[in-house]
Parts: C-alpha cells; sequence; structure tokens
C-alpha cells in the first residue's frame, strides 16, 4: 500500500477516495479517528491519509488526485454571453445582462 494525500477534511479525503474507486483503484482512508490526538500530536499527523491498496496504481492514482486537485483550484475563464454579447466573469453562469444560463 502506498499513501498519496493527506488533508484535514474528512469528507473531502472520501470524495476523492470515491472518485479513485470510480476509476478502478481500490483505496483506504487512515487515521480517521486521531482527532482525539490535537495538542499531543502534531497536527499534520492526525490528518486523514488517502492510500491506494495496489501499489501498481499508485502513479495512476496521484496523477488523478492532482488532475482533480488543479481543476478545483484553477480559476474559471470569463466568457460571452451568447444571447446578448456581455462579457461574462468565469465565476458566474448567468448573464447579469439578460438573465440567460451560460
Amino acid at each position: 500500500m502506498k499513501r498519496i494525500y493527506s488533508e484535514p477534511n474528512p469528507i473531502f479525503i472520501h470524495q476523492i477516495k470515491e472518485l479513485l474507486e470510480k476509476k478502478g483503484i481500490q483505496a483506504i482512508v487512515k487515521n480517521e479517528m486521531l482527532s482525539g490526538g490535537i495538542g499531543e500530536l502534531p497536527p499534520t499527523e492526525i490528518w486523514p491519509e488517502l492510500w491506494v491498496v495496489n501499489n501498481e496504481d499508485r502513479s495512476l492514482a496521484k496523477r488523478i488526485v492532482d488532475n482533480f486537485l488543479n481543476s478545483i483550484k484553477s480559476e474559471p475563464e470569463n466568457w460571452v454571453c451568447n444571447y446578448c454579447g456581455e462579457k461574462i466573469e468565469g465565476q458566474f453562469n448567468i448573464c447579469w445582462n439578460c438573465g440567460k444560463e451560460r
């Protein structure tokens, strides 16, 4: 088994685990119950960890995790409304000018 990701939010860890499992990669979460050690243990040592079961899946799993993290951290591109031609910032999905969806 190989550890591929760690982060303080257990919900986020489980979302990534599901993403890997949908791609056929078996994964487990470790350290889920260590939050009781806050103050006694270093903070990063009690974060939940995502591990792949099969060592040969490690590189593919790491790529999937990295691509996913990059996709959620990247800034959405600005767009132009197809109906009125207004320029809209990427974080909006509805045109502020005419109310039509992206």
